[in-house]
């Protein structure tokens, strides 16, 4: 169990970066030898492309189309603010920490104004573009289907926002429009690069924090006295791809839910609690107490509400850990607005 830094998004300028030569001064740029490599390469590894960049957004939008490259881009904040205003805006729409974004300019200054503003994140000289691709932060160690998908999810999920945004009921009409399903399955090899990855990447909704390696996955996902769950969600718009994951361990006494995390692409769908009770339910089935890990940070305060809401209050703590225990389930029936399904298999003790 290690923890990891993964880089999730890159924040492109484009004069000098993207392409040699100023936009606005009306001379003809030229894109820069390698980067469309670079784009294509970073986006089969799920990794996210953004802009931050001092221009006019029709111009540099109409430059992008006619490169080829305008798709890569979420969220591009083309226009005259601060670079540091934008990578802010960039966080805010992708819900993403800072500390997961790189930004990548020629310029001194701005990387020095940014590096002051914002110092969780990672900051690239345009020159060393050549080894981008080699930056650990950005070679995640599977490539999963979800990983090849994440722009498009990416995107997907905007059309979602863009609903809401528009929408004149309630929250609870609003997703009863979208259609939603969550699946619940008990984890098969399969599963485990994306396992993994979820360990690594996901911070907002994440019990622990703690990250697993495939061979640990795969190792407790064998184990008669642990079992591990993954979940998935997909809606009207598309698939969102297996976003949640749960690690129980199994005494004849007690189970202890070592590890619980939810994708934050799915924080404002109303499901963040499901996987949660489901492994509640579990637990009464068994006839056994619940008790979980939560190591309390300020990245993971949804998360900690979602446990206290379910009834697990702190009963001592271990190393720094949090002991929380279910003295009394409090119900949270599903939701009208999702249909979840549970695999048979689930049901069965692992290791049946």
């Amino acid at each position: 169990m290690t923890k990891a830094k993964s880089l999730k998004c890159v924040i492109w300028d484009l004069d000098h970066t993207i392409w040699d030569g100023v936009l606005s001064e009306g001379g003809d740029v030229r894109l820069r030898d390698g980067v469309p490599r670079v784009l294509q390469t970073l986006d089969a590894r799920g990794v996210l492309h953004s802009i931050a960049s001092r221009n006019h957004f029709a111009d540099a939008q109409a430059k992008l189309t006619a490169l080829g490259l305008w798709d890569y881009f979420l969220y591009p904040q083309i226009h005259w603010d601060t670079k540091v205003q934008s990578i802010e805006a960039i966080a805010r729409q992708l819900n993403l920490g800072l500390d997961a974004m790189a930004f990548i300019d020629d310029d001194p200054f701005e990387r020095a104004a940014v590096a002051f503003a914002l110092p969780q994140v990672t900051c690239i000289d345009a020159a060393e573009l050549a080894t981008l691709l080699d930056l650990p932060a950005l070679m995640p160690r599977f490539i999963t289907e979800d990983s090849r998908l994440r722009r498009q999810m990416y995107r997907d999920d905007a059309q979602r926002k863009q609903i809401e945004h528009d929408w004149q009921g309630s929250d609870e009409e609003l997703l009863a429009t979208l259609g939603m399903k969550f699946h619940i399955a008990l984890a098969r090899e399969a599963d485990l690069q994306r396992a993994e990855e979820l360990t690594v990447r996901t911070n907002q909704l994440n019990s622990t924090g703690v990250t697993y390696s495939y061979e640990e996955l795969d190792r407790l996902r064998r184990s008669p006295h642990h079992a591990l769950w993954i979940a998935s969600l997909e809606d009207r718009f598309g698939k969102m791809g297996r976003i949640g994951l749960a690690l129980v361990e199994r005494d004849p006494d007690a189970w202890t839910l070592r590890l619980l995390l939810m994708s934050c692409r799915v924080m404002s769908r109303g499901v963040g609690s499901l996987l949660l009770n489901f492994v509640i339910g579990q637990a009464q089935r068994a006839g056994v107490a619940l008790r979980a890990d939560f190591i309390a940070n300020d990245r993971n305060r949804v998360m900690g509400v979602t446990y206290g809401f379910a009834g697990l209050k702190q009963i001592g703590e271990r190393d720094g850990i949090q002991i929380l225990e279910l003295a009394r389930p409090i119900p949270q029936p599903v939701p009208a607005y999702v249909e979840l399904t549970v695999e048979d298999h689930v049901h069965q003790q692992p290791g049946e």
